[in-house]
C-alpha cells in the first residue's frame, strides 16, 4: 500500500512539474500578493489633496491651514476662486476635502463672545480617506477649541489641563494596520492555496483523459485519494511557510507565540480545506470549471472570516453561520499565536469548533469521493 501511495505521490509531482506555472503562479502571486496589501497598509493615510476656499484671508485663517497641513493628512492644492470649483473638483474626485473659511471668522476668533465656523467637505465617496480626513479635522477642531477656551478665560496654557485618559494598547502597540490586514490575507491565501490544487487534481485528470486510466490501475480509491492529497498538503505548508517568513521580516509581524504549534495548527486546517477542495475536483468536468466553485466558495469564506467587516457586527444569524466556516476559526487561532502567544487555554473554543467541522467535513468528503471514484 505505501509502495502504491508512493507511487502516485511521485506521480502528481510529475505533473506539477509539467504545469510547472500553477504552483510558480500559487507561490509567487501568493507572495506579490501578500507584499503589495502589506505595503499598501502599512503606512498611515497622508498627503490628501485639500482645496481651500477662504473668503476671509486673514493671518487666522492661513494659520488654520497650516495647522491643517501639519497634520500630515492633507496636501494643499490650491485656492478655489469659488464654491463651484471645489464642486467640481469633488465631483471629479480630484480632491478628498475642501474648506470653506468665511469671511468673518477672524473677527469671530478675535471676539470674546464671538462663534468662528469653518466648514469642511469630504468625498464620502472614497470612505477610507475620507474617514482618516475626519479624523485629522475633528482632532484639530479640537485642539483649536480647548486654545480659544484658555484664552478666553484668561487661564494660563500650561497650567489648564482637561481630562487625559490613561491609554495602552495591547498586542499591536502602533495600532499598526499591517498586523490586521497581512495575517488575514495570508490565511485567505493559504485557503486559496489548497483549495485551487485540490480542486484541480481529478478534474485536470478528467479534462486530459487519464482518469479513466488511473481508476482501472490496481490502485483503491482510499490510495488515489492519499496519493493526490500529499503533495497538496506539502506544497501549500511550504507556501505558508514562505509567506509567514516574508510577513515577519517584511512588515514586522511578530511571531509571539510558538512557530510549532501554529504549523501543527495549520497542518489541521489544511487538512480540513482539503476536503472541500476534493469534493470540488469531482464534481467539477474541466478545470475551469473547477477554478470558478473555488472562487465561489473562497469569496463566501472571505465574507465571514472577519478580515472584510467584523464578525460581531453582523446580524445574529450571519454570526451563527460564520462559526460554520473554517476559515473564521483558523484566523482567530492565527492572529492568536502571532500576535498574543495564545495557546491551548486561549484558543480551545476555535480549535474544537475547526476540530467538528474538520470531522465532518473530512467524513463527508471521503465517502463522497470514494462514491465517485468507485
Amino acid at each position: 500500500m505505501l509502495r502504491r501511495i508512493w507511487s502516485l505521490t511521485v506521480k502528481e509531482f510529475i505533473h506539477l512539474r509539467n504545469d510547472w506555472w500553477l504552483p510558480v503562479f500559487m507561490l509567487i502571486g501568493g507572495t506579490i500578493e501578500l507584499l503589495m496589501v502589506g505595503w499598501a497598509t502599512s503606512r498611515p493615510i497622508t498627503n490628501l489633496p485639500l482645496m481651500v476656499l477662504d473668503h476671509d484671508r486673514s493671518a487666522a485663517s492661513r494659520a488654520f491651514v497650516i495647522e491643517l497641513e501639519n497634520t500630515d493628512t492633507f496636501m494643499f492644492e490650491a485656492q478655489a476662486p469659488d464654491f463651484q470649483t471645489i464642486e467640481r473638483a469633488l465631483e471629479r474626485g480630484d480632491i478628498s476635502a475642501a474648506v470653506i473659511i468665511p469671511s468673518d471668522y477672524s473677527e469671530e476668533l478675535a471676539s470674546s463672545i464671538g462663534h468662528p465656523v469653518i466648514s469642511v467637505l469630504l468625498n464620502g465617496a472614497e470612505s477610507i480617506p475620507a474617514i482618516a480626513a475626519l479624523r485629522a479635522v475633528d482632532g484639530l477642531a479640537r485642539d483649536f477649541g480647548e486654545r480659544i477656551t484658555v484664552r478666553r478665560l484668561g487661564l494660563d496654557p500650561e497650567e489648564f489641563e482637561g481630562f487625559i485618559p490613561s491609554l495602552r494598547v495591547w498586542f499591536n502597540e502602533s495600532l499598526s494596520e499591517a498586523l490586521y490586514t497581512t495575517p488575514a490575507e495570508l490565511a485567505l491565501m493559504l485557503e486559496f492555496t489548497v483549495l485551487l490544487f485540490a480542486g484541480l487534481s481529478f478534474s485536470r485528470e478528467r479534462e486530459l483523459g487519464t482518469l479513466e486510466q488511473l481508476l482501472v490501475m490496481p490502485f483503491s480509491s482510499l490510495e488515489i485519494i492519499i496519493g493526490k492529497s500529499i503533495p497538496v498538503i506539502l506544497i501549500s505548508l511550504f507556501d505558508f511557510v514562505l509567506m509567514l517568513t516574508l510577513m515577519h521580516f517584511a512588515f514586522d509581524v511578530p511571531v509571539r507565540g510558538s512557530v510549532i504549534l501554529l504549523l501543527l495548527f495549520a497542518f489541521g486546517y489544511l487538512l480540513v480545506e482539503l476536503g472541500k477542495g476534493l469534493v470540488i475536483s469531482v464534481i467539477s468536468r474541466t478545470q475551469h470549471q473547477a477554478f470558478l466553485l473555488i472562487l465561489l466558495v473562497a469569496m463566501v469564506d472571505f465574507m465571514f472570516t472577519g478580515y472584510a467587516a467584523p464578525v460581531e457586527s453582523m446580524p445574529q444569524i450571519l454570526q451563527y453561520f460564520a462559526n460554520l466556516v473554517p476559515a473564521h476559526h483558523w484566523l482567530a487561532i492565527m492572529r492568536g499565536i502571532l500576535l498574543k502567544a495564545s495557546g491551548f487555554n486561549e484558543l480551545w473554543p476555535h480549535l474544537l469548533a475547526l476540530a467538528l467541522l474538520g470531522l465532518v467535513i473530512g467524513t463527508v468528503s471521503l465517502r463522497f469521493v470514494r462514491q465517485a471514484l468507485d
